[in-house]
C-alpha cells in the first residue's frame, strides 16, 4: 500500500510537471470557460492500436495509450530489451489471457511527448512481447488528472486543463449539438471511464478503453442479452491476447440496436468474447485487471474513438462526442475453411443528426 502511495505521488508529480508545458487556449462553449492545452500528441495507429512517441534512458519507445488500464507499466520483453533493474513483488495483474507477475522498475528517465520526468517508479508485468518497439502503457491513473481530447481523424490527442468550465460543454469544436454521456466511476484507487450504453433497449455498463482495438462485450453481457457462440447468425472472429499467456476466442454477433447519449445505431454487429470481465476481479481494460469495482459488460475501443471525436471531462464526470464517420463498430468477414479475416469492414449505422 505504501509502495502505491509512493508510486501514485510521483506520477501526480509527472502531470503536475506536464502542465507548466502549456501550448494553447481554446475557448470552449461560455463566456469565461477556457481550456487550457497542456500538449497535443502525433499520434499512429498500428493494428489498431493508439501509439505515441518516447523514450526510456534516452532509447526511443512505443507508448500505447490505454484508458482501459488502471495503471501505467512497462511491458516485461521491454524492460528486459531496454536493460532495467526489476525488483520482484508478491502481486499479480490479471487480464485478457490469464495472470501476470508484478515487477517493480525505476528507470532514470522516461519522456512522454515533451515531456520528461526522473525517478518515476514503474510496475513491470505482460507474458507477451507486443511488437513495433512497443514498451510502455499509460494507464487511465495518468489520464484521470487532464482532460482528454481523441481526434484521430486528424491523428491527434490532446490533453487540457480547463480552467472556469464546471458547467460548460467542452465540445469546442461543435455546434451545441455534442452527444454527452456521465462517466458513472471516477477514483484515484481504481480509475476507470464507466459510461451506461444500451444495447437491444437494455442497459448495460461500458468501459472506455483506448486499449482495446475493438469494441467487445464480455460473454456474460452477451448471454445476457440471450447470445451465446451457438446462437443463429453468431461467427467466430479469430481470437484475442492481453497481458496473460493465452488467446481467447472472439464471437461476431448481430444487434438490433446500440446507443449512447443521443446517439443510435439500428442492425450493428458486436464481437463478444471472454475479456476477463466475467471473473471475480474487475476488468481494468484491454490489458489489465485489478482488483475492486463493478465488472463493465463491455469496452468501447479504438473502433469507437475512430467514429467519433471525444473529449472524456474527467473535470465534469463526463464524455462529450461527435460522429465523423465510418463504422463505429469493426467487425471481421469469416473465410473459407474456418479462419477469419480480421480487417475491418463497413456496416451500416444510423445517427441522429
Amino acid at each position: 500500500m505504501a509502495g502505491d502511495q509512493r508510486r501514485l505521488a510521483s506520477l501526480k508529480a509527472v502531470v503536475a510537471f506536464a502542465l507548466v508545458v502549456v501550448t494553447g487556449v481554446a475557448a470552449a462553449t461560455g463566456s469565461t470557460c477556457k481550456l487550457a492545452r497542456i500538449e497535443e500528441w502525433p499520434v499512429r495507429l498500428m493494428n489498431n492500436v493508439l501509439l505515441i512517441d518516447g523514450a526510456i534512458n534516452d532509447e526511443k519507445i512505443g507508448i500505447l495509450l490505454d484508458t482501459g488500464s488502471v495503471q501505467t507499466l512497462i511491458f516485461r520483453a521491454a524492460a528486459k530489451r531496454l536493460h532495467l533493474d526489476t525488483r520482484p513483488t508478491r502481486d499479480q495483474m490479471v487480464g485478457v489471457g490469464g495472470e501476470t507477475d508484478i515487477e517493480i522498475a525505476q528507470p532514470n528517465e522516461i519522456r512522454i511527448g515533451q515531456v520528461a520526468h526522473k525517478g518515476w517508479p514503474m510496475f513491470v508485468a505482460g507474458e507477451r512481447d507486443p511488437g513495433n518497439n512497443i514498451a510502455l502503457i499509460l494507464g487511465e491513473d495518468f489520464f484521470q488528472q487532464v482532460d482528454v481530447e481523441f481526434d484521430l481523424a486528424h491523428n491527434a490527442v490532446r490533453l487540457f486543463q480547463p480552467l472556469d468550465c464546471d458547467k460548460v460543454s467542452l465540445a469546442y469544436w461543435a455546434s451545441g449539438d455534442a452527444g454527452e454521456a456521465e462517466i458513472e466511476s471516477l477514483s484515484e484507487a481504481q480509475p476507470e471511464i464507466i459510461l451506461t450504453v444500451k444495447i437491444n433497449g437494455q442497459s448495460l455498463r461500458a468501459k472506455l478503453d483506448s486499449g482495446a482495438s475493438t469494441s467487445i462485450l464480455s460473454k456474460a453481457a452477451a448471454a445476457g442479452l440471450g447470445v451465446t457462440p451457438e446462437t443463429p447468425g453468431v461467427v467466430a472472429a479469430g481470437s484475442s491476447i492481453g497481458v496473460g499467456p493465452k488467446s481467447v476466442s472472439v464471437y461476431s454477433a448481430p444487434f438490433q440496436s446500440f446507443a449512447i447519449g443521443n446517439e443510435t445505431i439500428q442492425d450493428t454487429t458486436i464481437s463478444f468474447g471472454d475479456t476477463g470481465t466475467d471473473a471475480s476481479h474487475a476488468m481494468a481494460g484491454s490489458h489489465i485487471r485489478y482488483r475492486a469495482g463493478t465488472p463493465a459488460g463491455m469496452l468501447l475501443g479504438v473502433d469507437f474513438l475512430k467514429a467519433h471525436r471525444v473529449l472524456v471531462a474527467h473535470s465534469q464526470r463526463k464524455i462529450y462526442f461527435t460522429y465523423v464517420g465510418g463504422p463505429v463498430f469493426e467487425r471481421v468477414k469469416p473465410l473459407p475453411g474456418g479462419n477469419h479475416d480480421v480487417t475491418p469492414i463497413p456496416q451500416g449505422r444510423d445517427v441522429p443528426q
